[in-house]
């Protein structure tokens, strides 16, 4: 049995959570969530105890995998409606930087043009100096996002210049004149 999958997911104040149609709707203050169930795996809420309960129905190689990841996703819906996501990202180099023009975030980071990605729907996005902030319900949207904005321009080895997460250490490597200069 999955030691995950067999936890109940306490509700959290504030939050709905339906099942009907092979589908979960998590509900709360900071926005709305759904996900589609797989047949393997059974989803009932406990409105007196406020937990979900996720169940296998049977013990198919497929539905232990899912019976504990199921699970997750369902806890992470209801962190995510009630307390939100967030992912934070450092701009670091000379000249680069970081905006909000429309519903574009605009960055120069290097590039001849400025490169301008899209805020996808249910997303917020902060620019604050250098760092920006991505945040919203969806765990795997907001992480999505944040990934494809460092991609943009990852932090380079030799000076660390780029696009990084907050707290990311980067490894600078030694240049050819430091290594060239202690050989001789």
């Amino acid at each position: 049995m999955s030691r995950i999958g067999k936890k109940p997911v306490p509700i959290a104040s504030g939050v709905k959570v339906a099942v009907a149609d092979g589908r979960v709707k998590v509900e709360g203050p900071k926005g709305r969530l759904e996900m589609t169930l797989t047949p393997a795996v059974e989803v009932k809420v406990d409105e007196a105890a406020r937990q979900v309960i996720v169940t296998r129905k049977d013990d198919q190689r497929q539905s232990r995998a899912l019976h504990g990841t199921t699970r997750a996703l369902i806890n992470n819906m209801i962190l995510g409606v009630s307390q939100g996501y967030r992912k934070s990202l450092e701009v670091q180099g000379v000249g680069y930087r970081a905006e909000i023009a429309g519903k574009d975030l605009a960055l120069s980071v290097g590039f001849a043009n400025t490169i301008r990605k899209p805020i996808p729907a249910g997303l917020t996005v902060i620019v604050e100096g250098n760092k920006i902030h991505v945040s919203g319900p969806d765990k795997q949207q907001v992480g999505e996002f944040a990934a494809e904005v460092r991609k943009i321009r990852k932090p380079e080895p030799y000076k660390g210049k780029g696009i990084r997460y907050e707290g990311e250490f980067v490894k600078i490597k030694p240049g050819k004149a430091v290594t060239g200069a202690a050989a001789k």
